[in-house]
Parts: structure tokens; sequence; C-alpha cells
């Protein structure tokens, strides 16, 4: 894969994840009916749902930065990871699979992003003695 398409897949991949996780925060931070009637169903308390919301919106502007706060970055595609694999997680175990395929989905589009990460930002590591 040459680096022309590596960048634009990665970018496309950024744009998708922000739009979906921003709009899932915002509507968290907003008290959205649906979005917290669901969670609230999946047993989650309220001020979890506002700490989510904020945490969503905060890794998405970290996103968005081009060529900076890299490392800040990984953290936030772990915690976009671990969101949707709770998110999943909860989902089945208290609504049914059928509710989780939005997880799926994510998870898809998220790995592919950080696969692009990963192959545009390459991290070498060395043991230190």
């Amino acid at each position: 894969m040459n680096t022309k398409t590596i960048k634009i897949t990665f970018w496309i991949g950024i744009v998708l994840t922000s739009l979906w996780f921003g709009a899932s925060g915002f509507f968290e931070l907003t008290k959205n009916a649906l979005v917290w009637e669901i969670t609230q169903q999946l047993g989650y308390p309220a001020h979890f749902i506002y700490l989510l919301g904020v945490a969503k919106i905060s890794g998405v502007i970290v996103l968005l930065i081009p060529d900076k706060l890299l490392r800040l970055k990984e953290w936030v595609f772990a915690g976009i990871f671990f969101d949707i694999i709770f998110a999943f997680g909860s989902k089945v175990a208290v609504i049914g699979f059928g509710t989780a395929t939005d997880a799926v989905v994510a998870l898809v589009m998220v790995s592919v992003t950080y696969a692009m990460f990963r192959k545009r930002y390459p991290v070498a590591y060395q043991k230190i003695e």
C-alpha cells in the first residue's frame, strides 16, 4: 500500500470515527432521550454517561489535530476500543445480540483506522539497558 493510499484511508477513518464518536459524545452531553434510555437500560448511572460524553468529545479533538499528540492518540484509540468492547458486551448481555451490530461496525472501522495510523506513524521500540 503506497503512502498516498495510507494517508487517504487514515483521514477517511479519522473523519468517520470522529463523526461517530463526536455525535455519540454530543448526545450523551445533551441528554438525548434515545441514547440515555439505552445507556441507562444497560445499567450505567447518569454521571458515567456525562463522563463518557466528555471523554469522547476530548478524544475526537485529539484525533483531529494533524501530526501532533501521537502518544495521546494511542490512548484515544485505546479508549475507543474499550468503549466499543464494553458497549458490545453490555448490549449482548442485557438487550441481545441484534442490538450490538453497531459495535461490530464501529470495531471494524476503528481497527482499519488504527492500522493506517500505525502505518502512517510507525514506532520502533528499543530496549533500554
